[in-house]
């Protein structure tokens, strides 16, 4: 019987933190969590990858104290992780290696660093049998090239490279080369009844791609969407899909993935520009998150109105890049 979210059963989240602009995002993820979650019964972990020779010279790990101190006064737990496959050559890979620090048999969800909890979490139905993973995305991969291959192409190399039925993962309801027709999400969150089991699914897929992808993908970059690549097939293997979970909770009323400050003000709701206000407006976390040059300038220096005041909320550019260059153009972009 699938395992429903109910007070009784707990289920662990987790981000990524690391040195530079991960580490302040974790501070606006784990305020506004706790903002809006004061009762959450699971743990709540900040994975933070560790130096090694995948790293280099670097070292990834939260560089200032105080920030670390907020985050655990915050209720998160600082766990650490080794980068054994991706690390400084591919920093997405964070989100797979450290599903195998999480506790083993114990389900999880995980969310991108930049992303902002809007909402109670015990509104999301999560069927932990059934993964799932983000539906707001744009069509960013493949590439597809002027004599092809096609999307069916591209994307059926993948499923027969790790056997599986590509016929039963397409939507029906769209028509043939539409890239929504094919099994395609963000990554910005997932979840799973265990992160060994996802985590090594996710690691052995998104290693053989990216070491041995078939000759369909000759022509296609891989960096930076080897773990949006990858993911579908994951959640595919384990009996997910697209339909796994009621739209507008996740990415909607109970969180939102905005990934870049200016482009939460330009696109999203007057309540997340409100959420994201609140949870930075404590004296705590203002002396952290004041350190970071674009929220000290769009959050509390009002850039980030100046910004909203440039776009109409009910008649945004339909492409995501027509935003982007609107905001460059007129001085305001920051990450």
């Amino acid at each position: 019987m699938a395992r429903k979210v109910t007070p009784s059963s707990p289920y662990n989240v987790m981000i990524i933190g690391q040195g530079g602009r991960l580490q302040y995002e974790a501070v606006i993820f784990c305020s506004s969590f706790r903002r809006n979650n004061p009762d959450f019964q699971g743990r709540l972990f900040v994975a933070e990858p560790q130096p090694g020779p995948a790293w280099g010279t670097s070292d990834p790990r939260i560089k200032h104290d105080e920030t670390r101190e907020l985050l655990q006064d915050l209720g998160a737990e600082i766990l650490p992780f080794e980068s054994l496959h991706f690390g400084q050559s591919y920093p997405y890979g964070n989100k797979i290696e450290a599903l195998f620090a999480l506790p083993e048999g114990e389900p999880f969800v995980f969310f991108d660093t930049d992303t902002l909890i809007t909402g109670d979490l015990s509104r999301v139905p999560f069927d932990f049998d059934r993964p799932t993973a983000s539906l707001r995305r744009e069509g960013t991969w493949p590439q597809i090239e002027l004599y092809g291959p096609g999307y069916a192409a591209t994307w059926k190399s993948l499923y027969d490279k790790f056997g599986l039925d590509f016929a039963s993962s397409l939507d029906l309801s769209q028509p043939d080369e539409y890239w929504k027709r094919y099994l395609y999400f963000n990554a910005g969150y997932f979840f799973y009844k265990c992160p060994r089991v996802f985590g090594q699914r996710f690691l052995d897929y998104a290693v053989h791609i990216r070491d041995d992808a078939p000759e369909e993908l000759i022509c296609q970059e891989l960096d930076p969407w080897l773990d949006q690549v990858a993911l579908p097939l994951v959640i595919h293997s384990l009996g997910g899909g697209r339909e796994a979970l009621p739209g507008g909770l996740l990415d909607g009323e109970v969180s939102c993935h905005y990934r870049i400050l200016p482009l939460l003000y330009a696109r999203e709701s007057d309540a997340v520009v409100a959420e994201i206000e609140a949870a930075l407006a404590p004296n705590r976390v203002k002396k952290v998150a004041k350190s970071y040059d674009p929220i000290k300038r769009m959050v509390y220096q009002g850039r980030g109105q100046k910004v909203r005041a440039l776009f109409d909320q009910n008649d945004l550019p339909r492409r995501e890049q027509a935003i982007r260059n609107k905001i460059k153009r007129e001085g305001f972009w920051m990450r």
